[in-house]
């Protein structure tokens, strides 16, 4: 596992997406359609999802997982526009004590069996430790499976 810090952010990478912003879900046609290269099924290992508002959240946990979702590819021209977006609609700030969510760049597991690193929103350490004390887990990793 790697923090995103400083140089990171300089750092072009895809994202894994694992909740509204998915194909289907509703905020994939506002933030994704027309910005993306490719978006593959992929898994995060290390992580298990918990229940939020409307939208769940990833929380890392060694051993545990896999978190199932979308690695999404950005057009190269609209890169630079979909990481700003996607930081505005998880209200992430870089080095908010504040912020919902860390922005972290991880290993993915595509379909194929490749591991890729990708940009991946995961509760904020004081949102991970309230989740894990008493939030609602999301069998089987799987947001869109839970409906």
């Amino acid at each position: 596992m790697v923090m995103a810090h400083g140089d990171d952010d300089l750092v072009t990478l895809p994202f894994f997406v694992y909740g509204t912003l998915r194909p289907g879900e509703h905020n994939h046609d506002l933030f994704l359609r027309g910005r993306t290269e490719s978006e593959e099924p992929a898994r995060l290992r290390d992580a298990v999802l918990y229940e939020g508002p409307g939208y769940p959240y990833a929380v890392e946990e060694p051993g545990a997982g896999p978190v199932c979702g979308e690695l999404v590819t950005a057009l190269p021209e609209a890169y630079g526009e979909l990481l700003g977006a996607l930081d505005r609609l998880e209200e992430y700030v870089p080095g908010d004590p504040g912020n919902l969510y860390e922005r972290v760049a991880l290993h993915v597991t595509r379909g194929d069996g490749a591991a890729v690193r990708a940009w991946v929103y995961v509760a904020a350490p004081a949102v991970a430790a309230r989740l894990r004390a008493r939030g609602t887990l999301i069998g089987g990793g799987d947001w869109h499976a839970r409906r």
